[in-house]
């Protein structure tokens, strides 16, 4: 008799009946809590990936769960062809929150991207006076902003985009980081560009913070050449690097503030996901002002599920847990804990490891060997034997980004077993 109960089964369950669109490390969750979880087994790990960032509150944080459950008895989805009292509330919460006028409101990430794509194209079209169909957003090499035949369209990742054509145009890719090209890339027929998209840190490609003042450099060509600025933070944003919003970070406050101030690097599209729901619901939204905002009428865009009451109501009591918690602050000072400890590691281990890099509680370190090389892998595997789960990104780059509630303590004993995989693997 087969036994239900067991990793090896559920893992084989997934293998013959699912898509094998995923490569997970083999251990098979069934409980999360704080900064913790358990497979079927029962054993326990630290979380290290917070499912991408969406977990910042930690797993299954109560105030969230309870206000989930109770608006869910309630009311759950009514389309957007009717109002709800949960929407008005929460666009008038969400706008404040970071500062716009308005806010569309999606589910998924990609969904949220897709979004500000469409937004700034009619922007561009209707308010630019950009000529029909020639429309044109720049991009950054090694970007990930989801998995939509549009956006792979602009991706550089091969295993991304290979076979998935034809791709969509209007798309113009500069390096990542370099403001030159970015400066060239505009001033190359700027009456055809629409828009500029860019993660302030670039996380699926491994952690990549880009040099001081490039998003100022950015932000400052785009409103030389009447484009608009697109903040991806699905994954930055919600106090993961130590700011409310990652592009806060390159303005004069440096990333202090907990709600931005009025002088903050602001971009003109603002994209959010992830946790903005506190990893418990798919909730994303896209945020502008009403001169950009109001190019989109009835008809032209939506969602059945956006701005349902339940995504309402569990974002709204995400974010008041991000302030009521500190977790940006918390997320600051582990982060500075955290790479301290990891470049111990670094100088200890220079044959396993190059160096660690990251803003707040999203790091990477990066493993002495080549992409094509299994010892990331290997490495994360070990962890995982070890109690604690992270996942390698572009080969020998191992993400590390626990839920924003660990504390110093978890957190300490969380490195001690990164170190004590570490001193395994070096001998």
């Amino acid at each position: 008799m087969t036994n239900t109960t067991t990793s090896a089964y559920h893992i084989a369950l997934e293998d013959e009946h699912g898509a094998h669109n995923y490569h997970p490390l083999p251990v098979v969750l069934s409980k999360g809590q704080g900064c913790h979880v358990w497979d079927v087994e029962g054993k326990q790990y630290f979380d290290f990936l917070s499912a991408y960032s969406a977990v910042n509150q930690g797993h299954c944080h109560p105030r969230i769960i309870d206000v989930m459950v109770e608006q869910s008895r309630k009311l759950t989805l009514t389309s957007r062809a009717f109002h709800n009292d949960q929407l008005g509330e929460y666009e008038k919460y969400l706008t404040n929150y970071f500062k716009f006028d308005k806010v569309l409101p999606m589910n998924t990430g990609a969904e949220a991207v897709e979004t500000a794509i469409k937004l700034c194209r009619k922007w561009g079209y209707e308010k630019k006076g950009i000529p029909a169909d020639q429309a044109r957003i720049i991009v950054c090499g090694q970007n990930f902003h989801g998995r939509t035949v549009t956006i792979i369209s602009f991706s550089s990742d091969p295993d991304a985009k290979g076979n998935f054509g034809p791709y969509t145009p209007g798309f113009v890719s500069v390096p990542y980081g370099d403001a030159d090209a970015m400066r060239a890339a505009l001033a190359d027929d700027p009456e055809t560009i629409a828009g500029v998209l860019v993660e302030p840190i670039q996380g699926e490609a491994g952690v990549f913070v880009p040099p001081a003042g490039y998003l100022s450099a950015i932000r400052d060509a785009c409103a030389k050449h009447n484009v608009l600025f697109i903040a991806d933070e699905i994954q930055t944003g919600i106090g993961r690097t130590g700011g409310l919003l990652r592009i806060c970070g390159d303005c004069s406050c440096a990333g202090h503030c907990e709600r931005q101030p009025d002088t903050y690097l602001r971009p003109d599209i603002l994209i959010l996901g992830k946790a903005l729901s506190g990893g418990t619901y798919p909730v994303s939204a896209v945020l502008a002002d009403n001169e950009v905002m109001d190019v989109i009428k009835p008809g032209q865009h939506g969602s059945t599920f956006g701005g349902n009451p339940v995504a309402c109501a569990v974002a709204r009591e995400a974010l008041e847990v991000v302030v009521d918690e500190k977790l940006t602050q918390n997320a600051r000072h582990l982060g500075n804990v955290f790479r301290a400890r990891m470049q111990e590691l670094v100088d200890a281990y220079p044959a396993l490891f190059t160096k660690v890099r990251g803003k707040g509680l999203l790091n990477a370190v990066i493993i002495n060997d080549s992409e094509t090389s299994k010892t990331a892998w290997n490495f994360c595997v070990a962890m995982a034997e070890a109690g604690l789960l992270a996942k390698p990104t572009h080969g020998n780059i191992i993400r590390f980004a626990p839920p924003l509630v660990i504390t110093e303590a978890q957190l300490n004993e969380a490195c001690d077993i990164i170190a004590g995989v570490a001193e395994g693997f070096s001998k």
